[in-house]
């Protein structure tokens, strides 16, 4: 608010960002996150990105409407039912984006 300059490393301490990494090692840290979630349930993290989109102009029941019928969505996808089989069979699920 005051706009002090701060580190980046103190920013990870304070929690107001996620991880910090030495320039060197950035983007090879950058492809590995990148290629994790693009491994992952990508229908599942455009709704979350659309839950959270809509959050910010929702009141409570709204946003707990939103969430709801996105959930409904979700678990109508293979990559939810992949997700549930792979959980019940103790492996890496395998999503497809479908």
């Amino acid at each position: 608010m005051l706009g002090d300059k701060i580190s980046a490393d103190e920013a990870e301490r304070m929690g107001l960002i996620w991880k910090t990494y030495p320039d060197d090692d950035l983007m090879a840290e950058a492809e590995k996150l990148a290629r994790k979630m693009a491994s992952g349930p990508t229908k599942g993290y455009a709704l979350i990105k659309r839950a959270m989109n809509a959050s910010l102009g929702n009141d409570l029941q709204t946003q707990l409407d939103v969430e709801r019928d996105f959930q409904q969505i979700a678990h109508m996808t293979e990559d939810f039912s992949e997700g549930v089989l792979a959980f019940k069979e103790k492996r890496t699920a395998r999503f497809k984006g479908k």
